[in-house]
């Protein structure tokens, strides 16, 4: 098998291309230099917001069994790539966001669930539903619904993430000490190891498969005590959990999903919508998602070699909780 990455060298792009080298396929990355391409692949330079940033596509005639493309700015680079590649490629998988839904999605949505509003191909970088919405239809607006894949990812977590919200656990639970730990328990969770979504776009495009899927785990695949279990444990014991319930963290101006990372209070519409989908399609067409304690030691592993902090995507907001504030909230300080 051919296969295009567009990007390729960050988190989703890097497991694709690592699982298609894996499996022997030929790989070729377009990316703009940033960062290092995965050894093995054949490597073109180019930046999809400049004027002249496909021209390194456009100078070779070469052809792909598939492109896959992890954009999530405007969607106008996303219709400029797809339609130069209609011809070259047999598949284009846009690797989406479960964000494309109107908000709030009700527990158990699945891909016939009602989409944002106002999402267009052609459009500039608007906000993140938006501009993955309108790659979804650029993609398929291009290649038509029997050839693209459009994967509708959740939480995506593993290594090589560079958005931080496991990471910044794992961190955490490292420092020691007591640990706000945000209730309950048994709290579900929906999330994707990164590396199963990448196995399972391959399986895709050798299954020609097409459409929307709602790709993550199963909902309570883990929970928030398992996960933050994982954590501590890995990363030597030296954490102490403290679970909160969570009327006293939100009672303290926490802000869910991103002080907290993955956590959301149970019965609100965050719950439902991030940790709620129907995944049965992905799930008969292949998904496997591995245990919770794999993902969470490997990427603490991919942290340890780092030698230090984790990458961050300039683009998206950061995550964590003041330690001023974790301590305020435990006790361990004056009001």
């Amino acid at each position: 098998m051919r296969l295009l990455v567009l990007g390729g060298t960050e988190f989703a792009g890097r497991a694709v291309v690592e699982a298609a080298l894996g499996r022997g396929w030929d790989v070729t990355v377009l990316h703009r230099g940033r960062h290092a391409p995965v050894a093995g692949v054949r490597a073109l330079r180019g930046d999809r917001t400049a004027p002249d940033g496909l021209a390194a596509l456009t100078g070779t005639g070469d052809t792909w069994d598939a492109v896959v493309d992890t954009w999530s700015a405007a969607p106008s680079a996303v219709r400029d790539s797809a339609r130069l590649l209609r011809e070259r490629a047999g598949r284009y998988v846009y690797v989406s966001s479960c964000s494309v839904y109107a908000w709030a999605p009700p527990a158990g949505y699945t891909e016939d669930a009602p989409l944002v509003e106002g999402a267009r191909a052609d459009a500039g970088q608007s906000d993140y539903a938006r501009d993955k919405r309108g790659g979804e239809l650029a993609a398929t607006e291009a290649f038509g619904a029997d050839r693209s894949l459009l994967v509708r990812s959740g939480l995506l977590i593993g290594p090589y993430e560079n958005v931080g919200r496991l990471p910044w656990w794992l961190d955490r639970m490292a420092r020691g000490g007591p640990v706000l730990a945000p209730g309950p328990r048994e709290l579900p969770l929906q999330y994707v190891d990164v590396r199963d979504l990448a196995a399972w776009v391959l399986d895709g495009v050798e299954r020609e498969l097409s459409g929307p899927y709602n790709l993550m785990s199963e909902r309570g695949h883990t929970t928030m005590g398992a996960l933050l279990d994982a954590c501590a444990r890995v990363t030597g014991g030296a954490a102490e959990l403290r679970w909160t319930d969570p009327e006293v963290v939100l009672g303290a101006g926490i802000e869910p999903w991103t002080q907290l990372p993955v956590w959301v209070p149970p019965g609100s519409d965050l719950h439902d919508a991030l940790h709620g989908a129907d995944v049965s399609r992905a799930i008969a067409a292949g998904l496997r998602c591995r245990p919770v304690a794999e993902t969470v030691a490997d990427t603490w592993d991919w942290l340890r070699e780092l030698g230090g902090s984790a990458p961050r995507r300039p683009d998206r907001p950061a995550v964590g909780l003041d330690p001023a504030l974790e301590a305020k909230v435990l006790g361990l300080t004056g009001a």
